[in-house]
């Protein structure tokens, strides 16, 4: 591919916007049906859901892997969205998604919960396909354009698509943590890792450690000047006396703009009839306890899933609870399956589960209902519905959007929110129950606390954090840091979506337009 090395655009042959995403992942997946037909099918991730109003608003690209090893097509458009491909090779799957990316990266940035691997062919994987990232996207933006760069899987492509392209402006958001400086430095590559990463104008991370992180980094392992949230990267001046080289500097901002979600729009599902039909059911499926605890997660060993079934499982040996008192449903849908980790995990906690159920389960009520895959949206929202508790146990999370997806259902202002104080969210969301989930006494004890609490006391909670997650929603998250990359560059501003009002949501759904009647929620009308 052509490295365009007078910096400009390249030929018409290839479609340009001004508006570019990058990620891992593309937001389609390829599937085969039965008649061997070829179909493109809406991913439900929650980046995808965070950047479709954006790609919308601005006939963006989005560039991406399609989720197949060897698989090969042409840039299409899809729901708005124009979908430009990178192709992997099975080998680079295993080395650089499998291996560095999940297998390195993933387990140190979320503090060595498991030891990451180390192995130089897995780097040299993930330079390569950085580059044809980068490559991919040079080609499709247009001059002085915008590219949003995201994740850790793609931490290379900033400084690579600042060499190809110096017009653009580039952004990038990292949804996992960002480790402290003790842990970072045990990379083997961290100086090229955060090279690459300063080739972008904004940083964007989850939690304000994570950029202080990020910066204290930068700083020891560098040496460049940091002025929260500035750093200062030089920059080569080859027509400058040798004596003033490198004086130059380029300013990068590195700061927190907490993800979120689509709060209207999970509000606006919880609103229709079926779905709540659909919530009633499921407490009756269960045997209607009287109390419904309920874990969301990706069979991952970060959420913390063990430790929530230990204290459950405890606080049924101590007889505190019984099975006609609660039920914990725990929705795992399957992850990495490949990778050694995950597939030990997985056996772990299926055994955890059917020696807890045959120890107390009835004829009538199971102790832990669990479910190995995935459910749509709707399905969700109706067990959020049905559940009294949600409990986020992660052992380290760069958000957790389920807590927020929770919080957003409850129009009826109750349910209670256990939360760790280790995911992101808990930063914002101080109204729920905290906890540390390391102490699994501690943990009991607040299982006990939330199933117990007064109706007047889970009100008053959940209507201060619903004021946070309406508030707070997706829309604002992506302005804002739109916002911060229009700054680098003013008058080149990137429309962000409007922000969403529940009757809109409802509209959406049905196909029909929003009554105009001057209403907010219940919640925002109070």
């Amino acid at each position: 591919m052509s490295e365009h090395p007078d910096h400009t655009p390249p030929a018409t042959e290839h479609e340009t916007y001004g508006f570019v995403v990058v990620s891992n992942r593309l937001p389609v997946d390829h599937t085969v049906d039965e008649n061997g037909d070829v179909k493109w099918e809406h991913s439900p991730g929650g980046l995808v859901t965070a950047l479709e109003p954006v790609m919308r608003a601005n006939d963006g690209a989005w560039v991406g892997w399609a989720g197949k090893p060897d698989l090969e097509f042409e840039p299409f458009e899809n729901d708005g969205i124009n979908v430009v491909p990178v192709p992997l090779s099975e080998e680079e799957v295993q080395r650089y998604y499998e291996g560095f990316s999940n297998d390195t990266l993933w387990p140190l940035y979320h503090d060595v919960i498991s030891a990451p691997t180390y192995h130089r062919v897995w780097w040299d994987s993930y330079v390569l396909v950085n580059r044809r990232f980068a490559q991919r996207a040079a080609e499709v933006a247009e001059q002085d354009g915008v590219v949003w760069v995201q994740d850790y899987q793609m931490q290379l492509v900033p400084q690579f698509l600042r060499e190809l392209r110096p017009d653009l402006t580039i952004g990038f958001f990292n949804h996992i943590p960002f480790p402290p400086l003790g842990i970072f430095s045990q990379l083997p590559w961290r100086e090229k890792i955060l090279e690459g990463l300063l080739g972008a104008d904004v940083i964007g991370f989850q939690r304000a450690d994570d950029a202080s992180n990020f910066s204290r980094s930068v700083r020891h392992l560098l040496g460049y000047a940091t002025t929260r949230p500035y750093i200062d990267v030089p920059v080569d001046d080859e027509s400058a006396p040798l004596s003033r080289r490198g004086r130059k500097v380029r300013r990068v901002v590195a700061k927190h703009f907490p993800i979120s979600i689509d709060s209207a729009g999970f509000e606006a599902l919880a609103r229709k009839p079926e779905i709540q039909a659909r919530a009633r059911e499921i407490r009756e499926g269960l045997g209607n306890p009287k109390t419904v605890i309920l874990g969301v997660d990706r069979l991952d060993y970060t959420k913390g899933i063990r430790h929530r079934m230990k204290a459950f499982g405890e606080l049924l040996s101590d007889g505190r609870l019984s099975v006609e008192d609660a039920t914990l449903v725990q929705v795992a849908s399957p992850s990495r399956e490949r990778v050694e980790a995950y597939m030990a995990l997985r056996d772990e906690i299926e055994l955890t589960v059917g020696r807890i159920n045959g120890d107390y389960a009835t004829m009538s009520h199971t102790a832990i209902s669990y479910h190995h895959h995935g459910y749509p949206r709707e399905e969700m929202v109706a067990l959020y519905l049905a559940a009294d508790i949600m409990l986020v146990t992660a052992l380290r999370d760069g958000m957790n959007l389920v807590a927020k997806e929770y919080i957003a259902v409850r129009f009826d202002s109750d349910g209670v929110l256990i939360l760790s104080e280790f995911a992101g969210a808990a930063d914002e969301l101080r109204s729920a129950l905290l906890v540390n989930p390391h102490d699994i006494g501690g943990l009991k004890n607040t299982i006990m606390r939330a199933i117990e609490m007064p109706r007047r006391d889970r009100v008053t909670r959940m209507r201060a954090l619903r004021r946070r997650v309406l508030d707070n929603d997706v829309a604002k998250w992506s302005a804002s840091f739109l916002a911060a990359l229009s700054d680098v560059r003013p008058g080149h501003r990137i429309a962000a979506p409007p922000k969403k009002t529940v009757e809109e949501a409802l509209a959406e759904s049905s196909g029909s337009e929003p009554a105009d009647d001057g209403a907010g929620t219940p919640e925002t009308a109070a």
